[in-house]
């Protein structure tokens, strides 16, 4: 009887799941514009059958169509392909700037809330600095130090978005080590190295991953943000900023050039947002 019944008890958390995403449809189509990104930038072949590289120059500033997508550019490229292709290099940078952040600002932030004092004092003025300083002007500051791109782009972003880490580390670790089962730990003599790990690090990081699927959109749209300005990958390269960047002098006379490369990556920073919205909301549950 135990094995007749263990499949559908195990299928139950599924069909709960599922049924809780039958009930946000938008959440559903986030879900799959980001899977269709991912698609993407890891396999770009399934989904065009053009070049980003190769153009017609007969077929330039071509409009939408069943045949071209996106329309094409002044050399003839097809644009669709440019996005799609250009998903790997934006979507890549984005992720690196992330766990850049992510690790730097969980360590920086663990150790400030953990050691506290002179350390803690210290270690938050320069992330409130860090703080005051436009994120965008800081990660442009940082690239222009270490030269254009797309490598640099993802590391003056993950820079950029240290201190946002830091910051929520800490509230969480002082949070945490008030708690009545981190002070049982040093009364059954755990060394404070051992509370940190096995106590503090486990129950203060889901407010930092929360942050990180949040992030997630935004270095997205600050990743674009360096390409569109000309620091990130040169021409021919394709990277959605820089697509969005190649068409605005000609957004008079032919608009889709730069217009429908920027709504495709505004849905991207919009599906993100909302997947990180919906995490959010379970995590405080």
């Amino acid at each position: 009887m135990t094995v007749q019944f263990a499949a559908p008890a195990l299928a139950r958390p599924l069909v709960k799941r599922l049924g809780e995403l039958a009930e946000q449809p938008i959440l559903v189509v986030a879900w799959i514009v980001v899977l269709v990104v991912i698609g993407w930038a890891v396999a770009p072949g399934l989904f065009t059958s053009y070049s980003p590289y190769d153009g017609d120059t007969t077929a330039s500033f071509a409009p939408p169509s069943a045949e071209h997508w996106f329309g094409t550019d002044r050399l003839g490229r097809d644009l669709f392909a440019r996005s799609v292709y250009g998903a790997h290099t934006t979507l890549t940078a984005t992720l690196l700037a992330v766990l850049i952040a992510f690790g730097i600002g969980t360590v920086v932030g663990l150790l400030a809330g953990f050691a506290g004092g002179i350390v803690d004092t210290a270690v938050m003025r320069v992330v409130d600095v860090f703080l005051a300083i436009p994120s965008l002007l800081l990660a442009m500051v940082v690239v222009s130090v270490l030269g254009y791109s797309t490598q640099n782009i993802a590391l003056a972003v993950g820079i950029s978005s240290i201190a946002s880490f830091a910051r929520v580390m800490r509230a969480q670790v002082l949070a945490v080590v008030t708690q009545d089962y981190v002070k049982a730990a040093y009364g059954l003599g755990v060394g404070r190295l051992g509370v940190m790990v096995r106590h503090v690090v486990p129950n203060s990081l889901s407010s930092v991953i929360a942050l990180a699927a949040l992030e997630v959109g935004t270095a997205v749209l600050a990743v674009a943000s360096l390409g569109f300005l000309g620091y990130g990958a040169p021409p021919p390269q394709p990277e959605w900023g820089l697509l969005v960047a190649e068409g605005r002098d000609y957004v008079a006379v032919h608009p889709w050039a730069s217009i429908l490369p920027g709504v495709a990556l505004a849905i991207v920073v919009i599906a993100t947002h909302r997947i990180s919205t919906s995490y959010r909301k379970e995590h405080r549950r």
